[in-house]
């Protein structure tokens, strides 16, 4: 039984051609853009820009495979939660988590650019 569980395990990773190796790499590159768009936003400091940094972060995970949306997705989440049990405006969690699913569908950080934003970023 056990031999059948692990060749069906073996064909369905071969067949979806699943590279889970690349897995924790991507995961961890998707962490520094996502700490890298973080620290941009500090920099910046740029009233109404944390949509387009959140969307960035995101985009840029995303790109690196599934581990780094992994990676987005569980660092976005975990902020928002953080940010709910600190009490933090609904309205402006949720709007956060709609840039940064936006980024995450591979959708143009550039939709929540605002007016005024240093052209470097």
């Amino acid at each position: 039984m056990k031999l059948l569980l692990a060749a069906i395990v073996l064909f369905l990773i071969v067949e979806t051609n699943a590279q889970w190796y690349n897995f924790p790499g991507q995961a961890y590159e998707g962490s520094r853009d996502m700490l890298r768009a973080y620290r941009d936003m500090r920099e910046a400091n740029t009233i109404g820009s944390d949509k387009y940094f959140h969307a960035r972060g995101n985009y840029d995970a995303a790109r690196r495979g599934p581990g780094g949306r992994w990676a987005a997705t569980v660092i976005s989440n975990g902020r928002a939660a953080y940010h709910l049990i600190k009490d933090r405006d609904r309205a402006d969690i949720a709007m956060d988590q709609e840039a940064n699913q936006w980024g995450r569908k591979g959708g143009d950080p550039n939709r929540f650019r605002p007016r005024g934003l240093d052209p470097k970023y």
